[in-house]
């Protein structure tokens, strides 16, 4: 069992930056592809960013290439997501999430979620 537990949600003014984290409690952190997810209100929580388990290889949603970056410490056990230009459409709760194989690309294949951070885009 993997707990995640994510911070660094809030309230930012369109343009600006928020740092996500997400510490996983597992020690052997690096046998798991770790993601972002978010849902905004009324709509399917959506992939927003992954990174492997063994290449460190990214991938990110077309609505954020360019503006986000999720990194990873396996010193930390943690995983983060940069988010800037930050736009209103990118205001939603946002999962991280884990899973014990190379990749993770949709809500499907998630074994492991957190509770979630919001983060809210004001125009």
């Amino acid at each position: 069992q993997v707990q995640l537990v994510e911070s660094g949600g809030g309230l930012v003014q369109a343009g600006g930056s928020l740092r996500l984290s997400c510490v996983a409690s597992q020690r052997t952190f690096s046998i798991y592809a770790m993601g972002w997810f978010r849902q905004a209100p009324g709509k399917e929580r959506e992939f927003v960013a992954s990174i492997s388990r063994n290449t460190d290889t990214t991938y990110y949603a077309d609505s954020v290439k360019g503006r986000f970056t999720i990194s990873r410490s396996s010193a930390t056990n943690t995983v983060y997501l940069q988010m800037n230009t930050l736009k209103p459409e990118d205001t939603a709760e946002y999962y991280c999430a884990a899973r014990p194989s190379e990749v993770i690309l949709t809500p499907n294949q998630v074994h492991y979620w957190g509770k979630g951070t919001l983060v809210t885009v004001s125009s």
